[in-house]
């Protein structure tokens, strides 16, 4: 665990320039900022203060998967290779999915759900030693897989269409649509609730997940077969490159036949966000948040930190890259 927590602790010094996977860079800090907001008051003072960490370190498990190699599965799960609707077969707890399936299987096919349950009990150890940083690192991580969770492609072997004659999808879901429309959203989602199995609510999640696979893959075949070719994409100045995107036309009907999935997903991933956050400060019997210890980093730490960022700099995703860049 502490090689682990090292890795989460020192990515804060990571730069943030690089193009970044799942939600995008907006959508995943977008998630994490306004879950701060559905907290309860003995809460909600030091995430406030704390909620451009928050915001900046959403993407974080996204620039890991530049440096560690275990990193990229816990963004998915291809849940039709474990088991068909209603998926009664799956273990729900880790320990039993390792008897049943072995470790390299499900790190070949992902562990989000497994990955998710984890990171909730450390997040309530971090606010049972009341670690100001790794509470802060942990509620970012646990956000991004949280809202990962939510995307439908993050829970099929064909994550990016490539089964379909889609290849792109994946990232036109769940950065394209959202980037261009998601500032007119209505994230007001109301106040965070008690969980009282993580795990289980995880799964139901991505049970519901699954289920809408089919509907992002048909409506866009749907949409491309009656669209003209030539329209579908435009270039856009991103830095100083020109990069070929769907255009916005092709996106906002696109989006339209979707009738909101896409900010029925957001809206749920936020309120999702905060309720493990706030249910892990329960489970660790509601430490009072403004006396928290604030440690530097330890030698070792930096020096994890140094080859991080020349993994990253390297520029090279490790694993699956679902194709978003």
């Amino acid at each position: 665990m502490k090689k682990n927590f090292s890795i989460t602790i020192i990515l804060v010094l990571l730069c943030s320039h690089l193009q970044v996977q799942s939600w995008g860079f907006w959508g995943h800090q977008r998630i994490n900022r306004i879950a701060v907001f559905t907290l309860p008051p003995e809460m909600l003072t030091f995430y406030k203060e704390n909620i451009d960490f928050l915001t900046e370190h959403a993407v974080d498990p996204d620039k890991r998967r530049y440096a560690v190699a275990a990193e990229a599965p816990r963004h998915y799960i291809d849940l039709e290779f474990y088991d068909t609707p209603p998926y009664k077969k799956i273990p729900h707890y880790w320990n039993d999915a390792i008897a049943h399936y072995g470790e390299d299987t499900l790190n070949a096919h992902g562990i989000v759900p497994w990955y998710v349950n984890s990171m909730f009990y450390r997040l309530a150890d971090a606010f049972k030693a009341k670690d100001k940083l790794r509470i802060l690192h942990l509620s970012a991580d646990i956000g991004h897989y949280i809202a990962d969770a939510h995307v439908p492609l993050h829970c099929t072997h064909n994550y990016n269409g490539q089964l379909t004659n889609q290849v792109g999808i994946h990232g036109f879901w769940e950065s394209r649509i959202p980037e261009l429309f998601g500032d007119d959203y209505d994230f007001f989602v109301g106040k965070a609730e008690v969980i009282d199995q993580p795990n289980d609510f995880m799964w139901k999640v991505i049970e519901g997940s699954a289920s809408e696979v089919d509907s992002v893959l048909a409506l866009e075949k749907l949409l491309s077969q009656n669209y003209p070719s030539d329209k579908k994409y435009s270039f856009e100045m991103r830095g100083n490159n020109s990069v070929k995107v769907y255009s916005k036309d092709f996106s906002k009907k696109y989006e339209e036949l979707l009738d909101g999935m896409v900010e029925r997903k957001m809206r749920a991933a936020i309120i999702a966000v905060g309720s493990f956050w706030y249910s892990a400060w329960v489970y660790a019997g509601k430490p009072d948040l403004n006396n928290l210890k604030d440690e530097p980093l330890t030698p070792d730490e930096q020096k994890e930190l140094d080859q991080i960022e020349t993994g990253w700099k390297n520029g090279k995703i490790i694993g699956r890259t679902e194709g978003d860049d």
